[in-house]
């Protein structure tokens, strides 16, 4: 049982290392914007929760990494530790509401028996925020404001389609393409596209995975 834990975190481990280091190293080499590999970490990172349940990691494993990563994520504001993710007094605390939204999903849902409403919560949060940022960022042609947030159409529609995709997809995959999957889905880009939209300080790294999936599995439940 140790031996098999042991090998699920290396893996991850192994994982979030090639994400980094890809990351990394691209802002160490190219004059690419550091805003684009905090995304591909962003994207990329996300995707342990795909390989956890793959692995069918145990809860504690992933709740325990969550809190490592919090941990490590609120010392990062203060001392450069993650150079490539974060700078040292940035006001935002996205990196720490990601960690942070990852360990509340595992715990909610893998003891259940339902750890596709957290993949589905993670992965909205990463494709969809991910993308929205870098389209809305690079080929935003029409911005907008809502409570003093400005945001662009191009990116608030890519995060409506992303988070449509991710949701349909893994709830397909799960449930089969049916009307309520189809009917959820829709209704969860929107409501996920408006969180995205409203929140602060990254505070979306936390409302649009949570609410993505706690949307999602009151709607599968109440359509059947």
């Amino acid at each position: 049982m140790m031996a098999t834990a042991l090998v699920q975190i290396g893996l991850v481990a192994a994982w979030l290392a090639v994400v980094g280091g890809v990351a990394e190293g691209l802002r160490r080499t190219t004059a690419i914007d550091n805003e684009i590999t905090r995304k591909i970490v962003h994207i990329g990172a996300g995707h342990v929760i795909l390989l956890a349940w793959w692995l069918q990691t145990p809860a504690w494993i992933g709740i325990a990494a969550a809190v490592v990563s919090s941990a490590v994520a609120l010392l990062s504001y203060r001392f450069p530790l993650l150079p490539g993710i974060n700078g040292v007094g940035r006001q935002s605390l996205g990196t720490f509401f990601y960690a942070a939204s990852i360990g509340i999903l595992t715990a909610a849902f893998w003891p259940v028996g339902l750890p596709q409403y957290a993949a589905l919560g993670i992965l909205v949060m990463t494709w969809g925020d991910g993308m929205a940022a870098l389209i809305g960022q690079n080929f935003g042609r029409h911005p907008y404001q809502l409570l003093g947030n400005q945001k662009s159409w191009e990116g608030s529609l890519t995060m409506a389609l992303a988070s449509f995709l991710v949701c349909f997809l893994v709830l397909g995959a799960t449930a089969g393409f049916t009307g309520a999957v189809w009917g959820t889905a829709l209704v969860v880009a929107i409501a996920a596209t408006l969180l995205e939209t409203l929140s602060f300080y990254g505070l979306d790294n936390l409302t649009v995975p949570l609410g993505s999936a706690a949307l999602a599995y009151a709607l599968m439940g109440w359509m059947g």
